[in-house]
């Protein structure tokens, strides 16, 4: 059985770089960066571009 076009994502298949991060990808940018030093905290992140 085959998958109705709507369903199908060009988007992720084609590597278009997303312009939003999940949290522990934010976490693992930031760590790389070494930019923060408290990660403990649940809330308040500091806002990041990702890499180009």
């Amino acid at each position: 059985m085959t998958q109705h076009n709507s369903f199908k994502s060009s988007a992720s298949s084609s590597g278009v770089k997303r312009n939003v991060l999940k949290r522990f990808e934010r976490v693992e940018l930031l760590k790389k960066r070494g930019t923060v030093k408290d990660l403990k905290r649940v809330t308040k992140l500091p806002k990041t571009k990702p890499d180009a």
